[in-house]
């Protein structure tokens, strides 16, 4: 128990600095393009999206393979090839020539995109399954602190040192937090067993799909993260709507911190809720808050009020993704939790993927007001899903996988 503790502890901070260091560049990742060259406007966001799509799109397909070699393996191992992997390619950023050389570096760290939901297997694993949903509650606090200041961080060094040294400072970041998973996580020997038909990947493939909880989990995985991802390229635009001053790009940010601080302040609190009550029933519950509070955001006509709804926002979906986490957890197989966390992990991604280009699409269609009302219609489905899941028959994952071996 106490190496537990300590490795959570470990964990939590490397987590922070890797989703800080992974998020440094999204504030600069135009201004960059547009130093490789005299591009026009639209060549410049044009590459800006497929560069920033293209870590999630191999991130998407990686993301089992890492856990079913994490299962066989070991966690701690891959962590470390992760920050180093990553590390590497952020550094080679720096020295990129063109855009298509900065295309392919984003593409090979999604090969490698795997330290945080390496994490949160291993520390799931490891965990109680009466305690999860507080524990990887906990746990999202650090990949969510991170991914809140390191735009922040990225920005101000972007202005001191020059996109290079930046691109340096957050490699050496994440190779920091190489050594201390190196140093610091003492991981259980990991038992090797022979090769058995019940674990083969086509088999946890189709008991996946025949598994009504968990494809459905992972389903409302994709549907959360396309709500959350298709307003945050726009949001921009829609601050500078609500508001005369010149500092566009700070009220921006500050609207986009205040989703991320009520996620942090209530993370914890909504895993340990639903640890005592059922992560079916606290899930349901977040996803009809979250329709209710998403509509306001297209009627605000002041920015406060729009910072305000997101910090609500923020409160309420700190307990989405930690839970639907618990879920899978308390349902997958010991033998392949890291594999099938994998799956859950790419279905995210899928989420990541599709969220900027379903707003963007519907932001030329109907307004940027529109897209708030698509994104609550995603989380109403996603609440209609969890309501049916709650009346079905329960299923047994490892029973599924005999039966079909």
């Amino acid at each position: 128990m106490k190496n537990m503790r300590h490795n959570f502890i470990i964990i939590l901070v490397a987590n922070f600095i890797v989703a800080a260091a992974a998020t440094m560049i999204m504030p600069f990742l135009s201004l960059y393009i547009d130093t490789l060259g005299d591009f026009s406007d639209d060549y410049v966001q044009t590459w800006a999206g497929l560069i920033f799509a293209a870590t999630f799109v191999t991130a998407f397909l990686m993301s089992p393979i890492w856990g079913r070699i994490a299962d066989k393996y070991g966690y701690k191992p891959i962590m470390i090839i992760n920050c180093i992997g990553v590390a590497t390619s952020i550094f080679l950023m720096g020295y990129v020539q063109n855009v298509e050389q900065f295309f392919v570096l984003r593409l090979a760290m999604g090969v490698v995109t795997g330290f945080i939901p390496t994490s949160i297997a291993f520390i799931s694993r490891h965990t109680p399954k009466e305690v999860a949903g507080k524990t990887l509650g906990t746990l999202q606090m650090g990949s969510v602190g991170g991914t809140l200041f390191g735009p922040v961080l990225g920005g101000v060094m972007a202005d001191t040192f020059g996109f290079k040294y930046t691109f340096i400072i957050t490699a050496v970041a994440i190779g920091i937090a190489a050594i201390i998973i190196i140093v610091g996580i003492h991981e259980p020997t990991i038992i090797r067993k022979t090769k058995n038909a019940i674990y083969a990947s086509k088999n946890v493939i189709w008991a996946i799909f025949h598994h009504r909880l968990i494809i459905n989990v992972m389903l409302v995985t994709t549907l959360i993260q396309i709500g959350n991802f298709s307003i945050q390229p726009l949001l921009s635009l829609y601050v500078s709507e609500l508001t005369p001053s010149q500092e566009v790009a700070l009220l921006a940010g500050i609207t986009f911190s205040a989703a991320g601080l009520g996620n942090i302040c209530f993370a914890r609190f909504w895993g340990k809720l639903s640890d005592h009550y059922g992560y079916e029933r606290i899930l349901s519950y977040l996803l009809i808050v979250a329709v209710i509070i998403i509509i306001p955001q297209a009627f605000v006509t002041e920015l406060w009020q729009l910072i305000g709804l997101r910090f609500l926002f923020g409160i309420v979906s700190g307990g989405l993704i930690p839970i639907t986490s618990a879920l899978i957890r308390r349902e997958a197989p010991v033998e392949v939790q890291g594999e099938i966390m994998g799956y859950n992990q790419s279905f995210r991604f899928l989420g990541n993927i599709l969220g900027p280009v379903l707003g963007g699409v519907v932001a030329s269609i109907g307004g940027i007001h529109s897209v708030f009302y698509s994104t609550s219609l995603l989380f109403l489905i996603a609440f209609i899903v969890m309501s049916i899941l709650k009346k079905l028959p329960e299923q047994n994952m490892k029973e599924l996988l005999k039966k079909h071996a």
